[in-house]
């Protein structure tokens, strides 16, 4: 149920993202919930685009108009999404320029999908939950070495490596020829290689993006059932009320309920934050 793209794959989704984006952050939930029940079906390509002016570009009463421009696109995201998103970052540690996280990003990736998702997820916790500056040389190493399964040691080396550099350029030049202009934006292919693809930008409802799925598909999807809850924070090893709300088909009060249960088990344990709590797997963390 979290493979991506099986020898069955019948569609390919191109998901475009910035990882300074807090609408891409809030985007999470339903991608989760895609690769859960129709992950059989999918090929996922996460590719880098950066549209945000960086802040070294910037001096004086611009450079403070942007932190608090950011600042405010992460609070109003958070508290519109219920995604936990904390603005303050931008007046404690901002990130100067997406490049470094973004390097990073692609140094995990050439380890595998897998480690290079769960480091991307990293990143992002650091940022929109921990509010840790991800222009930071040894903050992008901290992320590392919370992946299992990461060789640390070889992605310290991959990171300033020409093969980086390399995938990076290919994101950008993928992101040229799809003629991405925002983050995020998904596209949408089908077998037919004769079929142009399906161009969605901005962030949606789960719904939105299933009815897509069905319709270019040509064909009947099946759903994978939900796995059980307490697996499927395992698996993350860290998750939103938001993102347990989505992929469960809960509103936000019956999440919180449910993982109440799984915490007086002592099986994961509640991080509050400013938007909305965030639950810890118990068993990641052993």
């Amino acid at each position: 149920m979290y493979e991506n793209g099986s020898s069955a794959a019948s569609m390919e989704l191109y998901v475009f993202i910035d990882p300074l984006c807090p609408e891409c952050w809030a985007l999470e939930p339903a991608i989760k919930k895609l690769k859960m029940e129709y992950g059989r079906y999918l090929k996922l390509n996460l590719v880098l685009a950066n549209n945000l002016e960086p802040l070294h570009s910037s001096c004086g009463s611009k450079h403070r108009s942007l932190m608090k421009e950011m600042a405010q696109a992460y609070n109003e995201t958070g508290c519109r999404t219920g995604m936990p998103c904390d603005g303050d970052v931008w007046y404690k540690n901002p990130a100067p320029a997406p490049y470094d996280a973004m390097a990073a990003i692609k140094a995990a990736g050439l380890q595998g999908k897998v480690i290079g998702a769960k480091y991307l997820r990293r990143v992002r916790e650091a940022l929109f939950l921990h509010k840790e500056n991800i222009a930071d040389q040894q903050v992008l190493i901290d992320c590392a070495m919370r992946v299992s399964g990461m060789d640390v040691d070889e992605f310290v080396r991959d990171l300033h490596s020409d093969t980086t550099k390399k995938a990076l350029d290919n994101d950008r030049k993928t992101a040229e020829e799809m003629d991405i202009r925002s983050t995020p934006t998904i596209v949408f292919f089908n077998e037919d290689i004769d079929e142009p693809g399906l161009k969605v930008e901005g962030a949606y409802r789960y719904e939105i993006y299933e009815d897509l799925l069905r319709e270019m598909s040509g064909e009947k999807l099946e759903k994978c059932p939900p796995i059980p809850l307490e697996e499927f924070v395992a698996f993350y090893s860290l998750v939103a009320t938001k993102e347990i709300a989505v992929v469960y088909d809960m509103k936000q009060e019956e999440a919180h309920r449910e993982m109440k249960k799984l915490q007086l088990q002592q099986k994961v344990e509640e991080i509050p934050t400013k938007h909305g709590s965030i639950w810890r797997s118990v068993a990641a963390m052993s």
